[in-house]
């Protein structure tokens, strides 16, 4: 079973995002972006990115931030929804990847050391 698979089966539920490790919630706001265009716009055209929101990005293994406005948080994710590698204040004009990643999980600034989310660390979706 994939790390995604409650947004594929219940698109339309809320969801947040819980580091399984420390228990702490990284999003009470899951965006999604698994076709075509939304994985392209991303987060495109913000002028800000709200504490609590998280985007998911699959299937990707690397990103760029050409033509952000902030920086953001950046977790690589493992088909299981463990953590490969994080990035933190990833500013604009940048790029990042990651070979043993299948997703990407773009936050707010800040959001990930908040958290104290490191690699290796266990994400889950639960439903609200």
């Amino acid at each position: 079973m994939s790390f995604l698979t409650p947004l594929l089966k219940e698109s339309q539920s809320a969801f947040k995002l819980i580091n399984r490790r420390n228990g702490r919630i990284l999003a009470e706001q899951v965006i999604t972006a698994f076709d075509s265009q939304t994985r392209r716009r991303g987060l495109l055209g913000r002028d800000s990115f709200q504490p609590g929101h998280a985007l998911i990005i699959a299937p990707t293994n690397a990103i760029h931030t050409w033509f952000m406005r902030f920086p953001i948080d950046v977790a690589f994710i493992a088909r299981d929804g463990r953590v490969v590698k994080v990035r933190h204040q990833l500013g604009p004009w940048r790029m990042s990847g990651a070979l043993r990643g299948y997703a990407v999980i773009e936050f707010p600034a800040g959001t990930l050391a908040a958290a104290d989310t490191i690699a290796d660390d266990d994400l889950s979706l639960e439903r609200f």
